[in-house]
């Protein structure tokens, strides 16, 4: 594809303004030198050839695996296409290296995104919107996706993204344990466990029946585990959604927030959950037999699986009445960045792609998200895949991120309002004092200006 005559370069201010935005006060334009890198070729090299589609993704580990496997799969039914797949390290290094090689007008043709930073994608104006004619030619229709997931992925009105999946918290059993304390069903399965009081209970009869802990979850060291567990119990409280006007405002509902808090620091209070608990730790003792439960993101049933243990999974329960059911959720999606390079014909190879990667999401959905595609998703064999199709009623509750500039994966609001729950499940906040720290937290970054 011929390159223009003359493209314009960003400012150095332009340049820092959008990483600092996108970043969300993280880190910055830090290991953004040289041309050989990813960043370095979107913002100085040449245009790629036709028949070249690049992608940029954030996933590691088993997701990286499953994702290889879809791009293969995509190469082997379109042969004379030649795809460029790069992954860069997740949150806010690939946030800022995407932000910077669209600027410089060198995106890649399609790129993955958490559907919690996508308005402030959208805000600075790096994505392409999306037109019903161009996607229809590719079957990418409304009614194909989950709607929750495809109003999430909308901006003012305007689509912006092709959800592939929702990713809840969820809650894992171990039915070893489960079965001796009495919380499984005829099937094997978990009885349903509605309310604070039996969900208290099952902890309590789990404990015992272990002689360990009633539930496990990542605490140190991990705001955004600890931030999604406490936001769970919020939003089931009806609380809302802590900020308004793009986050230039803060709409705590203090009073939720403290019974949220509350409940949290009972289970930690009465040791029925460990107050100090790393990652490798939880998994450790849930998969020895050591815990009834763990609280945490689905895509660690692989992590889980590889060990051995018996085990299942369900949403996590509804504990409060006040509010329809709500569970903590993101989702990963698939966006054009704006792109000057982009005609009919690539604007078509990249939709051709997007739907390839979608009409392959049972190959995703093994690793633990919920397909946001309606085909895969409704489809029996992803209806029989155990234990990840058994919390896929989780989708109907999904509560993502509060809007605005520094909130998102990874994002600064995670930390600040994640280290405060930290504090409070290791007794060092009361939940009065929790409710004052995540409220100073909030104003403080809030008060920030918004570099958009």
């Amino acid at each position: 594809m011929p390159r223009p005559a003359e493209t314009s370069r960003p400012g150095r201010r332009s340049v820092l303004r959008a990483a600092a935005a996108l970043a969300l006060g993280g880190a910055g334009a830090a290991g953004l030198t040289g041309c050989g890198t990813a960043v370095g070729q979107g913002l100085f090299g040449a245009a790629d050839p036709a028949g070249t589609l690049t992608y940029w993704n954030l996933f590691g580990g088993g997701d990286g695996t499953r994702m290889q496997q879809m791009e293969n799969a995509f190469r082997a039914a379109h042969r004379a296409v030649r795809l460029r797949p790069v992954t860069l390290a997740w949150g806010n290094p690939y946030y800022t290296k995407l932000t910077l090689a669209t600027l410089g007008r060198r995106p890649p043709d399609v790129a993955v995104t958490h559907l919690s930073r996508l308005p402030t994608l959208a805000a600075s104006s790096l994505l392409t919107p999306l037109r019903s004619a161009d996607l229809e030619r590719h079957g990418l229709t409304a009614a194909r996706f989950d709607p929750r997931a495809y109003q999430q992925a909308h901006y003012q009105g305007s689509l912006y993204a092709m959800p592939l999946d929702t990713h809840p918290f969820v809650l894992y059993y171990n039915t070893a344990v489960c079965r001796k304390a009495g919380l499984l069903d005829a099937a094997g399965k978990l009885k349903p466990l509605q309310g604070s009081t039996e969900f208290t209970a099952a902890l309590a009869a789990g404990a015992k029946a272990c002689g360990g802990a009633g539930a496990v979850m990542s605490i140190t060291n991990d705001p955004s585990m600890c931030w999604r567990w406490w936001w769970t119990c919020y939003r089931q409280l009806g609380g809302g959604d802590l900020l308004a006007g793009d986050g230039r405002t803060v709409v705590l509902d203090e009073d939720r927030a403290e019974r949220a808090a509350a409940y949290l620091a009972r289970l930690t209070g009465r040791r029925l959950m460990p107050g100090e608990l790393d990652q490798n730790g939880a998994v450790s003792l849930f998969t020895s037999g050591k815990a009834a439960f763990m609280l945490d993101g689905e895509w660690d049933v692989t992590t889980v699986q590889s060990t051995k243990a018996a085990f299942g999974m369900v949403r996590v329960p509804r504990l409060f009445d006040d509010a329809p059911y709500a569970v903590w959720a993101d989702s990963h999606a698939l966006i054009l960045p704006r792109s000057p390079q982009r005609d009919a014909a690539r604007l078509d190879l990249a939709l051709t792609f997007v739907t390839s990667l979608l009409d392959d999401s049972y190959v995703w959905a093994q690793g633990g998200h919920i397909p946001a595609w309606l085909p895969t998703r409704d489809s029996r064999r992803y209806r029989d895949l155990r234990p990840q199709a058994d919390y896929a009623d989780a989708v109907a509750g999904a509560a993502y991120d509060p809007p605005a500039w520094y909130s998102g994966a990874g994002s600064d609001l995670e930390t600040v309002a994640g280290g405060a729950v930290g504090l409070l499940l290791g007794g060092r906040l009361t939940p009065a004092g929790f409710v004052r720290s995540l409220r100073a937290g909030l104003r403080e970054l809030a008060s920030r200006p918004s570099p958009l």
